[in-house]
């Protein structure tokens, strides 16, 4: 089927026989494809690199080694203590020295539990896992639950090592814990996270400041080279004023080195003196706040004039970490200035690179910067820091747009600021690469905007990421931006503005299975598109509006829509999105049961789509023309159809395609008298599809499997396979293909024979029909009322 705006999109609908939702896998038959076909299973390594100048916390390391050694099961550790005490680099340090240990992989994640953003989302987290561990991209899903079983299931029976770091709660934390032996979850918190102990069986380990020797040892480490001579006394007394801290420590003995001439003496002195005007907004109170306070303060007064204001307009981006391109844009400099002050922020510990051209504050130093963004630079500068940075992240992701569809509207945009232009993009690939990079920063500057009072960039940007969100459906992150740029739109009292987001919503809702909301937000998109009338843009809707009412199987009002949304395109003479639609309402023509109405404009969809290279809508068409013949009773010609689509599928590496459009070369080879390859071509769709977390096309294997085994005479296999598919059905609430796997079940059972269940099977198909009017429904409705036994009176 098409998508929304005319992407054919795998994940959308079912085959032309089978109009199906994507949930999650639950148990159930397991057909797994035979080992040439399942690539070996990705191995990540996640884990960042350790910290240059740790100090060998040796009492920390050999006690994690022994909870490690003792803890049996599904295992978790748990690191505790204040801000800025080392946690994550004692954690990192002792995860690269265990990692041979756990031979699959190792799996990282920064829940920043403690950033002035909302903390990371574990639907978010999980994404990123299970992309990692090698699911396709169609296996994410707007459900979060869903999500954490299909992570379970690819961690078992693998030996992982995984690293939640910056937890702000147990809630946050136990969807990302194994389920299984072989694992460990590691999670460092400023919290004791008692849930964990008592529910997951987590042991703990709390880091306390180091020792006097080890916060000599580590400021001995970073003075080395540059001041020798300081009397071991004096570094100890250094040592204590940062509270034995390492974050702390750190700070100040960089400080140090970097004036090797002056007494540090003199040098403790001006600590001494430094201000405590902010409040740690995370840090505990008593000695470590005070101490974070100080050395902040000092060190922060002996930056450069041009670096101290480059670190306080740092402490205003949206998100936890940036690249230089952004930083520049936020300062208002060009990119060489600014990664001249970034080295100073990073030699003097005030920042972190990450990455060759990525940086990141820590918490404490970020609510630092922006503390001092307040003290001072004045309101209209922190705003005018903010607006640079958002202008440049929705340039850049409208150059995105251009890349990965270009086909999609485009939003007139508000001017772009000083600094860095958005940079170029090569190809579409690169282009997501920049996505992906910045993809939490992108829902952070949405919701930036919306509430620093930029509502125009708030919803320009939402509008724009929508056309990548088509791409991969984020659903979290789609629903997040859409419904803030939303709200966002109607303050800025732009109506068309609010169209775009309720159509984007539409889509959002649609294919994460909301489609009562679905539907409220596709009308509404519609009134406004007609209000303001807007004649491309009522066609699209008309379009997603079709597609949505395709799904629910209002066949009717399906045709109604996509037949306006066509005349529209052909008004326009819009010859890339009418071939689209023309596909579209062909699949509606074949599930009405009017297979003779679809074949010319399939053909000619194909056609489009071949001079265009749009090889997914051409193959999606082959398969749609391939339902249409072998609803003609054309089946050798169908075969050929659904044999080509798969290869397209096969070409283009599309692993849900494949699967979908394997179900009709299932069909196909099933009428043209091949029920073994029928029956090779379910088992692959299934095992696909159990990979992809599709439940609902996995039971259409199920189904089309079972009567591929009953065509060989296997009929007790072939009731099995319908009843566990119609189970599946039932609990998705498909009423439909429900009814459909029923109505096999009962020839199987026929065969067996079991008549008393034949018949059960029979009647409860005929109760949910009953809310069916379409004729492809009232044929199946009137075959079995023939086969209905006597005493069974149909509804």
């Amino acid at each position: 089927m098409t998508g929304p705006h005319g992407n054919v999109d795998s994940s959308f609908s079912g085959t032309a026989r089978e109009v199906v939702q994507a949930r999650d896998v639950r148990g159930g038959i397991h057909f797994h494809a035979p080992a040439a076909d399942r690539a070996a299973p990705p191995v990540p390594r996640q884990l960042p690199a350790a910290g240059r100048g740790f100090v060998d916390r040796c009492a920390e390391r050999a006690e994690l080694d022994r909870l490690l050694d003792d803890t049996a099961g599904a295992r978790v550790l748990l690191v505790t203590g204040t801000a800025g005490v080392g946690k994550t680099s004692l954690v990192l340090h002792w995860s690269h020295t265990v990692r041979d240990r756990f031979p699959d992989g190792q799996l990282y994640a920064d829940l920043h539990g403690y950033d002035p953003q909302a903390p990371a989302a574990y639907e978010r987290v999980l994404e990123g896992f299970l992309l990692a561990l090698g699911a396709p991209g169609d296996a994410i899903h707007a459900d979060g639950e869903y999500m954490a079983a299909a992570f379970r299931s690819r961690l078992a029976g693998r030996r992982l090592l995984l690293v939640l770091d910056n937890a702000a709660g147990v809630a946050q934390v136990r969807p990302l814990l194994p389920g299984t032996p072989g694992c460990l979850a590691v999670v460092t918190s400023r919290h004791r996270l008692p849930g964990l102990a008592i529910r997951e069986g987590a042991r703990r380990l709390t880091l306390d400041v180091l020792d006097r020797d080890g916060s000599v040892a580590l400021v001995q480490g970073v003075v080395s080279g540059y001041r020798d001579g300081d009397d071991p006394a004096q570094v100890a007394e250094l040592a204590s004023l940062c509270a034995h801290l390492p974050l702390a420590l750190r700070i100040a003995a960089e400080r140090a080195a970097g004036r090797p001439l002056m007494r540090l003496a003199d040098l403790i002195g001006e600590l001494r003196d430094a201000s405590g005007r902010w409040e740690a907004l995370s840090a505990d109170g008593g000695e470590e706040s005070e101490a974070v306070r100080s050395v902040f303060t000092w060190s922060y007064r002996a930056l450069p004039q041009d670096a101290a204001r480059f670190f306080r307009l740092l402490g205003l981006h949206p998100g936890a970490d940036f690249s230089d391109t952004a930083a520049a844009a936020l300062a208002g400099v060009d990119a060489r200035t600014a990664r001249r002050l970034l080295d100073v922020l990073v030699a003097a510990h005030m920042a972190e690179q990450t990455a060759s051209d990525r940086f990141r504050l820590h918490d404490l130093l970020r609510a630092y910067a922006a503390d001092q963004a307040g003290l001072q630079e004045a309101p209209q500068e922190r705003e005018e820091a903010l607006r640079r940075v958002l202008t440049w992240y929705l340039h850049t992701a409208d150059a995105v747009q251009a890349r990965v569809a270009p086909q999609e509207p485009r939003v007139a945009l508000v001017p772009a600021g000083a600094g860095p232009p958005a940079p170029p993009f090569a190809d579409a690939a690169q282009a997501m690469r920049w996505y992906e990079a910045e993809r939490d920063n992108l829902v952070a500057a949405v919701r930036a905007a919306a509430s620093g009072g930029l509502d125009r960039i708030a919803w320009q940007l939402a509008v724009v990421l929508r056309a990548v969100y088509m791409t991969n459906n984020p659903f979290r992150d789609w629903l997040t931006t859409s419904l803030t740029g939303l709200e966002a739109a109607r303050r800025d009292g732009d109506r068309g503005a609010q169209a775009e987001l309720h159509e984007s919503l539409g889509m959002a809702y649609a294919q994460s299975q909301d489609l009562t909301a679905a539907a409220e937000h596709y009308e509404s998109a519609l009134a406004l598109r007609r209000e303001l009338r807007d004649t491309f843009g009522e066609a699209l809707t008309l379009n997603g509006l079709g597609l949505l009412e395709l799904r629910r199987r209002n066949l009717d009002r399906a045709r109604t829509a996509l037949e306006g949304g066509r005349a529209l395109f052909a008004a326009l003479d819009d010859r890339f999105w009418e071939p689209r639609v023309a596909v579209n309402l062909a699949e509606v023509e074949l599930e009405l049961g009017h297979p003779g109405n679809t074949a010319g404009p399939l053909r000619r969809g194909i056609e489009a789509f071949r001079a265009r290279g749009d090889r997914r809508a051409e193959g999606n068409a082959l398969r749609l023309l391939a339902a249409a013949e072998l609803d003609s009773g054309h089946a050798d010609a169908a075969l050929a159809h659904a044999e080509e689509a798969v290869a397209i599928a096969t070409e283009i590496r599309s692993a849900a395609t494949e699967a979908h459009w394997l179900l009709t070369l299932g069909d196909a080879q099933r009428a043209t008298g091949q029920p073994a390859r029928a029956q090779d071509s379910y088992r692959r769709a299934a095992a696909i599809q159990e990979d992809l977390g599709d439940r609902a096309r996995q039971a259409a294997a199920w189904d089309g499997l079972g009567q591929a085994c009953l065509q060989l005479g296997r009929a007790a296999e072939a009731a099995d396979c319908h009843r566990r598919a119609a189970e599946t059905f039932r609990d998705l609430r498909l009423p439909w293909e429900t009814a459909r796997t029923l109505a096999h079940l009962g020839l199987a059972l026929d065969r067996l024979p079991a008549p008393r269940e034949a018949a059960d099977a029979r009647v409860r198909a005929l109760r949910l029909l009953t809310e069916f009017t379409d004729p492809r429904a009232l044929r199946l409705r009137d075959s079995l009322v023939g086969h209905s036994p006597p005493g069974h009176t149909p509804p």
